[in-house]
């Protein structure tokens, strides 16, 4: 069995959470602390044992009016009042994955069992670990390289790091201890098919989710939450009017604002601007407002009006078809 692949955790994987409590004891409370333990352990669970990061569980938390943490772990809650606040922080933690999408993938040992199934394959990539090992060509490794050969294997190769994986640590201690220290080519071979087999084994009984953090998805999230806010959207209007551009000062007005979305991508939460995918949504989004009537008007409130209309229709894009896109590429192509 192959991984799992790319997988976006967005809201949607949390529909199905149970935010239910069993009907109490007469006279039971329950704290704060246990509420939010039970809805991030559920949460958790229906994201294939993610672990939910603290940052996203301080904001959730702040979604649901609590400013005082600490106050309320040790709050004690009658049985509505702790089904409330469930269904609500569940609910807040699933409206942070729709804010900010986590791309993961699963490691599940499928792709390593493919390499150990194709002697060819194993074999080639045995050769050119040991040789990038072998960096002063004496034909001769350290046995404690092995888990240095790991690491160049990588996620790409379904292989997690000892960070995300702790059992990686026990299988590379009990290979490590048995045999000689130094290994040539054929041993180390060996030793690399058994650690890489044990491995697969017990990511097949227990997988594990990692976070691909140069993999991003824009769907609109922080545009939306920008026209929420009047103060932001005028800001932005302000900035946008105030910048110097390179162009002619006869420039119009929609080749400003395209040049200073692009030049401040990220304060809008748009891919960057170099992808074909925000080439093609630029041409066809500016395409279609400049035909608009009041495309023409001028004066500070007709430019809100007009950046406001161009910023919901990159949001309802984005939304309707999210953008993936990875980050160290991009910069790559950028430079």
């Amino acid at each position: 069995m192959a991984e799992a692949g790319l997988t976006i955790f967005d809201g949607s994987h949390l529909s199905v959470v149970d935010v239910s409590l069993p009907p109490p004891p007469i006279d039971t409370t329950i704290t704060g602390a246990e509420v939010l333990h039970l809805a991030e352990t559920r949460a958790s669970l229906s994201l294939l044992g993610f672990v939910l990061p603290e940052t996203l569980k301080s904001s959730a938390i702040r979604r649901i009016g609590v400013s005082d943490t600490a106050g309320f772990l040790s709050q004690k809650l009658d049985h509505t009042d702790a089904c409330t606040y469930l269904r609500n922080y569940i609910s807040a933690i699933a409206d942070e994955f729709n804010d900010d999408p986590i791309a993961v993938t699963i490691l599940n040992g499928g792709s390593l069992n493919m390499f150990l199934e194709d002697e060819d394959d194993f074999a080639m990539l045995a050769e050119n670990l040991f040789t990038d090992l072998d960096v002063e060509d004496t034909g001769k490794i350290s046995k404690g390289e092995i888990q240095s050969a790991l690491a160049h294997m990588g996620i790409e190769s379904g292989v997690p790091s000892v960070s995300e994986y702790p059992q990686l640590n026990d299988i590379l201690k009990k290979h490590e201890a048995a045999g000689k220290e130094e290994l040539g080519q054929a041993q180390f071979a060996q030793l690399l098919q058994h650690v890489l087999q044990e491995l697969a084994d017990s990511l097949a009984k227990k997988p594990v989710v990692v976070v691909l953090r140069s993999i991003k998805l824009a769907n609109g999230s922080k545009l939306r939450k920008l026209l929420a806010k009047e103060r932001l959207l005028d800001d932005a209007v302000k900035k946008i009017t105030e910048e110097k551009f390179e162009c002619s000062g006869d420039q119009s007005r929609a080749t400003q604002i395209k040049s200073y979305l692009k030049k401040h991508e990220d304060d809008f939460g748009l891919p960057p601007s170099q992808l074909p995918e925000m080439t093609a949504l630029f041409d066809e989004i500016f395409t279609e407002v400049e035909s608009e009537n009041d495309a023409a008007e001028s004066g500070r409130d007709s430019s809100a009006v007009f950046l406001k209309k161009i910023l919901e229709k990159i949001a309802e894009k984005l939304e309707a078809n999210p953008i993936l896109y990875d980050i160290q590429l991009s910069q790559l192509e950028e430079a």
